[in-house]
């Protein structure tokens, strides 16, 4: 027995005490160390070496396979599309964003058309009262921008409800234009004699007292717009375009009946605005105590 080595009799501890330095002199410690490097250098799964962070900056992360799964499985839970920006719904949240951005604007297609009718304005005045006020054709021309006028006051409203395009600037303007250009023109035929002052004054009392009457009670809601009112504007514009027109005859007769069924619309019209407001107020009051009550109770 004595000329074995005592490292070969040492047992387990003996054989683990020769296996360590003869791997090269290395060191448990510095085995971990060169572990850790192969991990940072790796692109595996486990390691999240420069090569993967290469790779994640100028390609996108939907043309890799990351962790094994493939680009479609990566993408398939619900909102990493949008993230990732590979998703088709992008374009659509432009267009949103688009729209939102010409709701916001002042300027769309029936704010453009309000300011349209609020320039006819004086342009109708000189045009009615051009020469005298009594020359043929200078009235046709006067007539044609007071169509334009209530036409286009037909479209405006429309568009902005429908392509959702109402703005502060619009609620406050419309009827400032409507109100102005009829009594632009009502003013004028009164003052050139075709149509009596007191045809006048009733048709202007009516639009400003209910547009104050509007104004009183819009703490306790909106008066909306019945047919009837819709038909007196109606029939109001067809009535002053006539007016305005120098007609003869018996277009002359029909224009003075026209002129009558509106003045007896816009009367009726504004009684009814009337009731409906003080409804609309005794409803809204009696809400408001009910309220007060239940939060005292």
């Amino acid at each position: 027995m004595t000329g074995v080595p005592a490292s070969a009799a040492g047992g387990p501890s003996g054989a683990r005490r020769a296996t360590g330095p003869a791997s090269g002199g290395m060191t448990p410690t510095s085995g971990r160390a060169l572990a850790r490097e192969a991990r940072d250098t790796a692109p595996g799964a486990s390691g999240g070496g420069p090569a993967r962070r290469e790779a994640a900056g100028p390609v996108s992360a939907d043309a890799l396979p990351q962790d094994g799964v493939t680009a479609p499985a990566a993408s398939s839970s619900p909102g990493t599309g949008d993230a990732q920006g590979g998703s088709t719904r992008a374009p659509r949240g432009g267009k949103i964003a688009a729209a939102a951005v010409d709701q916001a604007s002042v300027w769309n297609i029936a704010n453009l058309l309000t300011m349209l009718r609020l320039l006819l304005v004086p342009a109708f005045v000189m045009l009615m009262l051009a020469d005298g006020g009594y020359d043929p054709a200078w009235r046709s021309l006067a007539w044609a921008a007071f169509a334009v006028a209530m036409i286009t006051d037909l479209f405006d409203g429309h568009l902005a409800r429908t392509y959702n395009l109402v703005t502060d600037f619009g609620k406050i303007a419309d009827p400032i234009a409507d109100k102005a250009i009829m009594g632009a023109a009502l003013i004028c035929l009164s003052a050139l004699g075709d149509l009596p002052w007191w045809v006048t004054g009733v048709i202007l009392g009516r639009e400003l007292g209910i547009t104050l009457l509007r104004f009183l009670v819009i703490r306790y809601g909106v008066i909306p717009a019945s047919r009837g009112g819709k038909l007196k504007t109606l029939t109001q514009g067809v009535a002053v375009g006539m007016y305005v027109l120098a007609l003869t005859g018996w277009l002359a007769t029909l224009r003075w009946w026209v002129m009558a069924a509106a003045v007896v619309l816009t009367v009726a019209t504004g009684l009814d605005y009337v009731k409906q407001a003080i409804v609309l107020r005794r409803q809204g009051m009696a809400e408001r105590k009910a309220a007060l009550e239940e939060t005292e109770a």
